[in-house]
């Protein structure tokens, strides 16, 4: 609650008017300061009332791809039994308001509103909560309160359809690598027997030993494992356009298009940024469209990937800044601990290439990323 400039002035006339008649004997003078602040009191009364206001809203679908439609149903109900809501409401969407009409609305009465949510950027789009005005037929005090919760919209990368997907990479005893696609079994560590178990699996040399059952516990050692490392670096995108770095977009698309290829393939794949969190719990797409230029040390990503060994295809996703500044040859050093390493650089256009052991791919956008990708041999 806050006064306007009117309700200020009226207040200070008012104890003026009472001063100055109760000090000179002008009873008028503070018989009309006396009204003025009687005004103002009731302005506070009649703003400090809270509506009984029940908020409803539906946003549908909460995650859509940059450019598809998303729209809000927002639904306001006066719960009151007698007293209509004579109020000014507007709903948050994104960095706009969207007017809601609640003029006299009558008790047990509701008003819906339908409006789309703007996609032609990619982000989160937070949607809410209602912002509700209500003010004194004087003037002299607003009020402003929030009724509902809020709800968020993911707008996700554009997807641009991918034909191929590295196959697994597993390491030979005798130093070859060879492309598994269908991947193997091996023995990875040894635990105790739990009921459903079967028994061809008890390792019985171990189990005598230590005088319980143990059983043998397998991986798969060579099912392709997808390592998508996007560089959010703002270094990495120093091209601006529209209040956004295109290639950072594009960066994104490429991301998207390769996380949903391999979801399609059946093939595990991890989402990673330069400058953000090592372990992300929420969904890859989320996290792209979250995604936002920092500043991040390239080396500390790198050093954590050849520690962690996440996967055995790594890809690097950045743009023509990282060229600039020599920052290929950071990931061309991952071609020890990982089988396979493919950078795209946006921005420049190009053909595909080899650079220290590792494909090199130039495109301008997601679309031409996704055909220098299926043009790659090998996959």
């Amino acid at each position: 609650m806050r006064p306007t400039a009117r309700g200020l002035g009226l207040a200070a006339a008012g104890v003026a008017l009472v001063v100055v008649g109760w000090r000179f004997g002008y009873a008028e003078l503070a018989a009309l300061g006396g009204a003025a602040l009687v005004a103002v009191v009731f302005a506070v009364l009649h703003a400090a009332w809270r509506p009984r206001l029940s908020v409803t809203r539906v946003v549908e679908p909460d995650r859509v791809g940059r450019g598809e439609p998303a729209g809000v149903t927002l639904t306001v109900r006066n719960s009151a039994r007698l007293r209509a809501a004579n109020l000014v409401a507007h709903d948050r969407c994104g960095a706009a308001t969207v007017p809601v009409p609640v003029l006299r609305l009558r008790p047990g009465r509701d008003t819906t509103v339908d409006y789309p949510v703007p996609t032609t950027r990619r982000g989160v789009v937070p949607v809410g909560p209602l912002r509700v005005a209500r003010r004194d037929p004087l003037g002299l005090v607003t009020a402003a309160r929030s009724h509902g919760g809020a709800s968020t919209v993911w707008v996700h990368p554009r997807i641009h359809p991918l034909t191929a997907v590295p196959a697994g990479a597993m390491r030979s005893l005798d130093g070859r690598v060879d492309s598994v696609p269908h991947g193997t079994i091996t023995f990875d560590s040894l635990r105790e027997y739990v009921v459903g178990d079967e028994l061809r699996r008890v390792h019985w040399r171990t189990s005598a030993r230590v005088g319980e059952l143990m059983v043998r516990e397998q991986l798969d050692t060579s099912l392709p494992r997808l390592v998508v490392l996007v560089d959010n670096r703002t270094t990495a995108h120093p091209d601006r356009s529209g209040g956004e770095a295109p290639t950072f977009e594009a960066a994104c698309e490429a991301a998207a298009s390769v996380v949903t290829a391999a979801a399609r393939e059946d093939v595990d794949v991890t989402l990673l940024l330069v400058a953000g969190e090592t372990a992300p719990a929420s969904h890859p797409l989320d996290r792209l469209a979250e995604a936002e230029l920092v500043a991040g040390d390239l080396k500390a990503a790198t050093d954590r990937l050849r520690q962690q060994r996440a996967g055995d295809t790594v890809i690097f996703l950045t743009g023509a800044g990282a060229r600039a500044h020599g920052d290929l040859g950071l990931i061309g050093s991952l071609r020890g601990p990982y089988a396979a390493v493919v950078a795209t650089v946006f921005g420049d256009g190009g053909t595909p290439s080899t650079a220290d052991g590792m494909v090199v791919l130039d495109a301008t956008d997601g679309e031409a990323f996704a055909a220098a990708w299926d043009g790659v041999r090998g996959w």
